[in-house]
């Protein structure tokens, strides 16, 4: 088999279909019966200078999906796989890989080089292959173009691929300084320049040490910078993407680079190519991130708890950094607004001038007005473009006072614009605008409305206009409407939209049944503003809502009547089902929440239910969570009633809770459990067998995605709520599996954003099973069964309260907890919250919260620990 592995994989490559899978059954026929003898095969083929192009790559193509995967439990399996693999057959394979490297050609080079870094992301966190790195670095020092340039892309894959305390800081010295040697100007070569500047990207990581030395910092940023001077674009494009790195990574330590850094950027965004411009664009908008974020942390105070110092470099910039973005601005291209996933330098630059709206506020208003006035009326449809861009880019961080004046003048210029203009791109931009407008400059919460009952008409009169015209000016024009309505959401009696609800409902459906609805998100659109219309409806519409049921149901049933479809007009069909189910969930939400409508609703409940059940039918993932979260409402709205429907829905619940694959549909299932638990209290006893059956066999399981778990957890408190002391045959399972996941929880000190805010929400769902098992079990004569579990709960909220690193949920859910746990338990719990830790103190601290939900939980629990010790 090893012999003819050349002529399989050409195979596999084959347009004869038939040919084509012969080839790929061989392949894996030969992976399960040889796996060693397949991976020596494709390595050797990868290596082999006789072989066609075509067969080493994919060989090397092969070996690399063998060695990782998406799928976090997939990717398991192979490296464990990996790393049992026989010692020599791993060595020869390596070697095979090592020697790649010095390939004339380049497609062999660049695939190993790939396979290289995933080898090693598996094997240098088990202290395994110690002697890679240093042969890659003598590699560097070859007179070999080839060997260069592949060994400094391999080690570009390599911090890639491994997190940076896996390598000491000698060998990451080592690293840097052969990475910034290749990107430096005396480099002849652009190959390895290009190869060296993207591997110092990924490497900006590995550079904290050498970001904190003075001298090693200014010669990595004079090689970045003059790298953006290199003649070739590549490289330029390179070199900023390095730069929009350190922004983010180092912006601490940027001050003195940053004359020079806006001196390179603004000549890259005048003069240089497009995708150079970008990245000099992106340098800013990432400076504004930052800045953003440090002060939303801490305001403007930045002497005690800052740890990075704001230096509003935007702030010193704004004199320069406005007129260059506002330059962009007329920089459009003629189809931008037809293309999907278009992005150009006019709509970074407006996307940066955004964010130095948010980062300054109120400065930034004088420096646009100008530019706005003078292009607005322009006969040249890019400079009215633009100036409705930059109008509609710095709503957001300005006061609304300063704004005020500003936009109820602009109002009714920019509804003749949008109805009169005759440009297409000006009609979009305008429509974005006004939706900015109704998004940050009305609602309940600003105290000068510029909305009133004499430019309404003309408002909803000019958007349900456009809603007619072309696809991409009638999507922003439901934007803008959603936004209208959703500035009336907390006005609760009356409305000035009430008047024209039918109006408005009628115009959006039209929109739906459009020939080129499918184009621009426009049916997508159309129908996210009509749930938003329908839920800031107010009690006046609830009539003319009641009558929008069974028109979307009517919809829903014609998607389902067996036609036959094409793949694509399948997909289109789910996507059309997806958004039905939605609103119809907004429908029962909006019905279902108030006495007046849900008497009348209820006469649809039972089709309604019998059209979701038909709608799991359809394979589609999406349309599935639709109908699971609207069959959720469905639940909570009719409540005890829902029992009728469950023997038919249950086999749906049990199919969703197994669908590991689909996890987001794992996670929605797991949610409508909670949903019908608390419709059916202890109805739901029959089905809870197979529930809890299936929910703690995905706990233990390694394939299902971690962020359905902690969903499950708390779902355990759902069903313990609903049933109550029945509940006891579970507790043998369910809290073993509680107190695992706990220790697990407690302990991540050092952990990234991303695992912290994971570990909060596990907590969460953690205390919320703890929290509905004490008070399911509450009053009733078997709370004894709950005592020996108090210790370890205690030891719980103990480390949790200790490790400091909790968000305001799970503080509320903890502090709830400890009043659950002694109002369940009583003197049985009184002693042993005396002995905790930090109880005290825990409680004392949530009682001084300025969280009003945590002091109001504090509170209570305080009450039941003072009642549980003074029994």
């Amino acid at each position: 088999m090893a012999m003819e592995v050349t002529q399989v994989l050409l195979n596999a490559q084959a347009i004869d279909a038939s040919v084509r899978k012969q080839a790929e059954d061989s392949l894996r026929q030969f992976q399960e019966q040889n796996l060693p003898s397949f991976l020596l095969s494709l390595s050797g083929e990868l290596a082999n200078e006789e072989k066609p192009v075509d067969s080493r790559k994919l060989a090397g193509l092969i070996l690399k999906n063998a060695l990782d995967a998406k799928e976090q439990h997939r990717k398991f399996e192979l490296v464990q796989r990996w790393l049992s693999l026989d010692g020599n057959a791993k060595t020869q394979i390596k070697t095979c890989l090592l020697s790649t490297l010095s390939s004339p050609v380049a497609d062999a080079r660049s695939t190993a080089s790939q396979v290289i870094a995933k080898v090693a992301g598996i094997e240098l966190p088990h202290k395994q292959w110690p002697e890679l790195i240093g042969s890659l670095l003598l590699n560097v020092h070859q007179q070999s173009i080839h060997i260069k340039q592949a060994t400094l892309e391999t080690l570009g894959y390599l911090c890639e691929e491994v997190s940076p305390d896996v390598i000491d800081q000698d060998q990451v010295n080592k690293i840097l300084t052969a990475v910034v040697q290749g990107m430096n100007a005396s480099e002849g070569n652009n190959d390895v320049r290009l190869a060296a500047t993207r591997s110092l990207y990924n490497a900006l990581g590995f550079a904290q040490a050498n970001f904190s030395n003075d001298m090693e910092r200014d010669y990595i940023m004079r090689v970045v910078c003059e790298a953006t001077l290199s003649p070739e674009v590549k490289i330029r494009q390179a070199a900023f993407e390095c730069l929009v790195s350190i922004a983010s990574t180092y912006y601490d330590k940027l001050a003195r680079y940053i004359q020079d850094i806006f001196g390179i950027t603004a000549k890259a965004v005048r003069e240089d190519e497009e995708p150079v411009a970008l990245q000099a664009i992106e340098f800013w908008s990432s400076i504004c991130d930052e800045e953003i974020d440090i002060l939303e942390a801490y305001g403007d105070d930045f002497t005690g708890d800052s740890d990075i110092p704001c230096f509003r470099f935007i702030k010193q910039a704004l004199p320069a950094l406005v007129p260059m973005l506002l330059e962009t601005l007329l920089k459009q291209e003629e189809d931008q607004d037809q293309d999907e996933g278009a992005w150009n330098i006019a709509m970074a630059g407006g996307t940066c001038l955004g964010l130095v709206a948010r980062t300054v506020g109120d400065e930034i208003v004088p420096l646009v007005m100008p530019f706005i006035e003078e292009n607005i009326t322009k006969s040249d449809w890019r400079q009215r473009e633009a100036a409705t861009y930059a109008f509609g880019s710095i709503l957001e961080g300005p006061a609304p006072e300063k704004l005020m004046p500003i936009v109820n003048v602009a109002l009714t210029f920019m509804l003749t614009a949008l109805t009169q203009d005759p440009n297409n791109h000006v009609k979009d931009t305008t429509a974005w605008t006004l939706g900015r407008i109704f998004e940050f400059l009305h609602g309940s919460d600003v105290n000068t409305p510029i909305i009133n009952q004499t430019n309404c008409q003309q408002i909803i009169t000019v958007l349900l206009q456009s809603m007619k015209d072309v696809p991409n000016v009638a999507e922003k024009a439901c934007g803008a409407l959603y936004f209208l309505a959703q500035g009336y959401e907390d006005v609760g009696v009356s409305s000035p939209l009430t008047s024209y609800f039918q109006e408005i409902v009628q115009a959006l459906l039209n929109v739906t049944h459009r020939e080129d609805a499918g184009e621009s998100r426009l049916r997508t659109a159309a129908y996210e503003t009509l749930n938003e219309v329908v839920r800031c409806a107010t009690d006046e519409t609830a009539s003319m809502v009641l009558q929008l049921v069974p028109v979307i149901m009517m919809e829903l049933h014609n998607t389902l009547e067996g036609q036959k479809l094409s793949s694509d007009e399948r997909e289109r069909q789910g996507e059309l089902q997806g958004l039905l189910c939605g609103c119809l969930q907004v429908l029962i939400q909006k019905l279902g929440s108030s006495d007046a409508t849900k008497y009348m609703f209820m006469q649809y409940a039972d089709n309604m239910m019998g059209l979701f059940l038909r709608v799991f039918a359809c394979r589609n993932a999406t349309v599935h969570e639709e109908a699971m979260l609207a069959i959720g409402a469905l639940a909570y709205a009719t409540g005890p009633d829902f029992a009728k429907y469950m023997t038919e829905f249950y086999k749906y619940i049990e199919m969703g809770l197994q669908n590991f694959e689909e996890y987001q549909v794992c996670a929605v299932t797991v949610g409508v459990v909670g949903d019908v638990c608390r419709a059916l209290e202890d109805k739901i006893l029959p089905f809870c067998d197979g529930i809890m059956a299936q929910l703690l066999k995905n706990l233990s399981s390694d394939q299902l995605h971690r962020s359905v778990k902690p969903p499950i957890f708390s779902c355990f408190g759902d069903i313990a709520l609903a049933i109550g002391e029945n509940f006891e045959k579970y507790l043998v399972y369910a809290m073993p599996m509680l107190q695992r996941a706990a220790e697990l929880s407690a302990h991540t000190a050092g952990a990234d954003d991303e695992m912290t805010d994971y570990t909060n929400s596990l907590r969460n769902g953690i205390l919320e099973a703890y929290s509905g098992i004490f008070q399911g079990f509450k009053s009733s004569p078997k709370t004894q069964l709950l005592i020996p579990y108090a210790p370890h709960i205690l030891q719980f909220l103990d480390s949790i309260y200790m490790g400091k690193d909790m968000d305001e949920i799970v503080m509320k859910t903890a502090i709830g907890v400890l009043g659950d746990l002694a109002d369940t338990l009583g003197s049985n719990a009184g002693s042993l919250i005396q002995q905790s830790v930090s109880s005290k103190d825990f409680l004392r601290e949530c009682l001084s919260s300025d969280d009003h939900l945590i002091k109001e939980s504090a509170e209570w629990a305080k009450l039941a620990i003072s009642r549980a010790i003074s029994i």
